[in-house]
């Protein structure tokens, strides 16, 4: 039985298997019909090919979506059989985000640039790292002729990017019997460039609308009005004191708090001497788990409606997005144990646990009580002009899969 040393040094050599696959991936738009796409089945269809290569047992679970030509979305599954152990699962996903503005690249968006050990291009990172890596770390077992102490399973998976409903979402609701609290389930897709980063928590996120309606008069005849910002800018201030209310500390995070930040204005009016009689601005809390939102949003109403009345003003505070985050995966949870004992193999270094402020697609599987860790060595070029990855770094995500499927952690 090949070593976990064998393992690494084996995987050590698939410097210009990356490049390869990146180059495939790279040149296949798969953006999602919400970001003026036709979705994902290309780019399925291409790692089928390379699972079926691996001759992996293969299955997909195609979510049904009419907006784009192919009628559907898929989610593909690889599985290289195994003993009675736990599955480990490796979970990335298909779809990427648009190039934005083109001028802000140093090159094509859908074409492999390479600098050395640094590879240009959407999908780059976010998130073909994980689909490389996963396949990879999967390729080396074959060729290593090892057999995993349980089965292990490569998904790739459609939508992530606006959502998840034709993806993990869909995944879950039809073939729930695929995943069970047992499981060592990973998601590729954040993490640090050192790779030191395990995300087992997420905040709560809520994003407010909030609109003060005054009197609109002449900048010489305040009196005669009610200046909608005076009390936009006393409800601002106030935000950051309100969080306060919302949970103590959690030293998962950092910051360790809730937070509630003023962020985007609409616009008011464009000359100096009209009072304003409306304003718009907009808030993103970022919330402890266990707060409850709607809580959070009746504390806010009630405390912006107090000012307005003071002010002699009206105001709406409505939601615009609203995701409740589900229970942490626990710090010691065997997921995360593994993960470090893999990490400290590869990277040499004792990686930490911890929470982020954003949702993740991993938040499906913890709302169905599935322990999960998001975790990958990962640049912070994602979603931007010149995405970049490192292909060192791709090659230690593999090894360090491969230990977690071989059980060599």
């Amino acid at each position: 039985m090949p070593t976990a040393e064998d393992l690494i040094a084996h995987i050590a050599q698939y410097g210009p298997e990356v490049i390869q696959a990146q180059r495939q991936l790279v040149a296949i738009p798969a953006l999602g019909p919400d970001n003026g796409g036709q979705g994902e089945l290309k780019k399925a269809e291409l790692v089928q090919a390379w699972l079926h290569e691996l001759g992996l047992e293969i299955s997909r679970v195609d979510a049904p979506d009419e907006r784009v030509a192919a009628g559907i979305r898929p989610n593909l599954l690889g599985v290289l059989p195994g003993g009675d152990g736990p599955k480990v699962w490796v979970l990335s996903h298909l779809d990427v985000v648009p190039e934005g503005d083109l001028a802000l690249w140093n090159g094509d968006p859908w074409q492999l640039r390479e600098e050395g050990d640094l590879i240009y291009g959407r999908g780059v990172q976010d998130n073909h790292g994980g689909l490389v890596s996963s396949l990879l770390a999967l390729k080396a077992l074959k060729e290593l002729d090892i057999t995993p102490p349980g089965p292990a399973g490569f998904i790739a998976v459609s939508d992530e990017e606006t959502g998840s409903a034709y993806g993990l979402d869909y995944l879950l609701e039809k073939r729930p019997e695929l995943f069970s609290a047992d499981d060592l389930i990973v998601v590729p897709d954040a993490g640090e460039p050192d790779g030191a980063f395990i995300e087992v928590a997420e905040k709560s996120i809520l994003w407010l609308k909030v609109e003060v309606n005054g009197r609109q008069v002449h900048g010489s005849t305040p009196h005669k009005g009610v200046n909608a910002l005076y009390a936009s800018a006393r409800m601002m201030v106030a935000a950051r004191h309100l969080a306060e209310r919302f949970g103590k500390q959690d030293e998962l995070f950092d910051p360790m708090v809730s937070t509630c930040e003023p962020t985007a204005k609409e616009a008011g009016v464009e000359n100096i001497n009209t009072v304003p009689g409306r304003d718009v601005f907009y808030l993103d809390c970022r919330l402890l788990p266990g707060i409850d939102i709607q809580e959070v949003l009746a504390a806010f109403r009630e405390a912006f409606g107090t000012i307005a009345q003071q002010e002699g003003a009206s105001v709406r505070v409505e939601p615009v997005m609203s995701l409740q985050a589900p229970e942490a995966t626990p710090p010691g949870a065997p997921v995360v144990g593994a993960l470090k004992s893999a990490i400290a193999k590869v990277h040499g270094l004792d990686a930490r646990a911890g929470g982020v402020g954003g949702g993740t697609v991993a938040a499906f599987f913890r709302k169905q009580g599935l322990p999960v860790a998001v975790w990958s060595t990962c640049e912070h070029s994602v979603h931007q002009p010149d995405e970049f990855a490192r292909v060192s770094s791709q090659i230690k995500d593999a090894q360090v899969f491969a230990l977690l499927y071989a059980g060599l952690y």
